[in-house]
């Protein structure tokens, strides 16, 4: 099956807790009229303009995951590795994961699956300050470059960059986590680092406050990689494969309207996780967080076409599996090639697909507070 993907909305009381929660299909909860528990593992510290607003908050606003019966909680995670890590062991039910963080932990036995795409398009990007003398990857020889985490998708992104300069990354470059937003532009503005190895939508939040980068050109081994993936136990696949659909589809319905309506989504991801905010007023922020929404949507969507057009959300072809484990290979977050049926799943993308595009549109279109 060969298809795109997408994310959608819905109607909860979701809130960032530090403790994990519940497993999926856990018990019907009264107080959640009957709904199931889930907990959706965030793979960042941070809570931003990026899956948390355009799929999560988005979802539960408008009603979607409780047309589906479900209800979700989130809970943040240090990177990719730690949210499978989570999701496998049983203290998370669903992710969004780095592909590459999915393919280490099914290799490790990890009882996780990749179900749906969602970001399609390579996002991570080297950058520096405008005017140094890192303009390719063998000028990183001897230089400290900032990834988010080394727990992140960023490390391994970094490591392979390094590589195809004939470098090695353990030996000729050293690695330094520096977060993302102000704390990363800071470590590289003061020395810290020489470059930092980013995603397209942490940049835009960086030259949203009036910073300056100069961007290095991604080598071709990138193209074609798929990111960010819907991740969640085997178990539950066979478990409780309704509730596995339905997350999806309310997810896809939710980077529909997203996409339709960027300001309504980010809108509405204030109000579920006021903590975006910072202390700041809407006012304040809008204007800035829309555009580092709508760079992440760029890199969640399809680069032609209208929302209204788009269709198999979340589908990712054998070829760009392909190509994404011989990229994971050569940032030895693997050691051998990883059978397509143990890390991926997609028998639930029909389902998940079959939702009323048109009305979902009207809805973006026609939102209001």
């Amino acid at each position: 099956m060969s298809h795109r993907f997408r994310v959608g909305a819905s109607t909860f009381v979701l809130a960032v807790v530090s403790p994990f929660l519940v497993a999926w299909g856990g018990d019907d909860s009264s107080s959640d009229g009957g709904k199931d528990d889930l907990t959706f593992v965030i793979a960042s510290a941070v809570v931003g303009p990026k899956e948390e607003v355009a799929v999560v908050a988005v979802a539960q606003e408008l009603g979607y995951f409780e047309e589906e019966g479900i209800s979700v909680k989130t809970v943040n995670s240090d990177g990719s590795v730690a949210a499978a890590q989570a999701v496998g062991t049983g203290k998370g039910d669903v992710t969004a994961a780095d592909a590459g963080s999915v393919l280490a932990a099914v290799e490790k036995n990890v009882d996780v699956v990749a179900v749906g795409g969602l970001v399609q398009n390579w996002p991570w990007q080297f950058a520096t300050m405008p005017g140094s003398d890192i303009t390719k990857p063998e000028d990183l020889k001897g230089k400290k470059v900032g990834v988010i985490s080394l727990a992140s998708g960023s490390a391994p992104y970094a490591r392979a960059f390094i590589r195809s300069g004939g470098l090695d990354p353990e030996k000729d470059v050293e690695l330094l986590p520096v977060g993302v937003g102000a704390q990363a532009m800071g470590a590289l503005e003061g020395g810290d680092v020489d470059a930092i190895a980013l995603y397209g939508q942490a940049y835009a939040v960086i030259e949203n406050e009036g910073n300056e980068l100069a961007y290095l050109e991604n080598p071709d081994i990138f193209q074609g990689i798929r990111s960010i993936t819907f991740t969640v136990a085997k178990d539950a696949t066979e478990d409780d494969p309704e509730m596995v659909e339905g997350f999806l589809r309310a997810a896809y319905k939710a980077m529909l309207f997203s996409a339709q309506n960027p300001e309504a989504a980010m809108r509405i991801g204030y109000k579920v996780f006021p903590s975006i905010l910072g202390g700041d007023s809407v006012d304040e922020r809008l204007a800035g967080d829309v555009v580092s929404l709508e760079a992440w949507l760029a890199s969640a969507t399809p680069l032609e076409g209208e929302p209204a057009d788009w269709t198999d959300w979340g589908a990712i072809s054998e070829e760009d599996w392909s190509k994404t484990q011989a990229y994971t290979l050569e940032a030895a977050q693997i050691t051998g090639e990883i059978p397509l049926d143990d890390v991926w799943n997609d028998s639930f993308l029909d389902g998940a697909n079959d939702f009323d595009v048109a009305e979902v549109v009207e809805q973006a279109d026609t939102w209001s507070e």
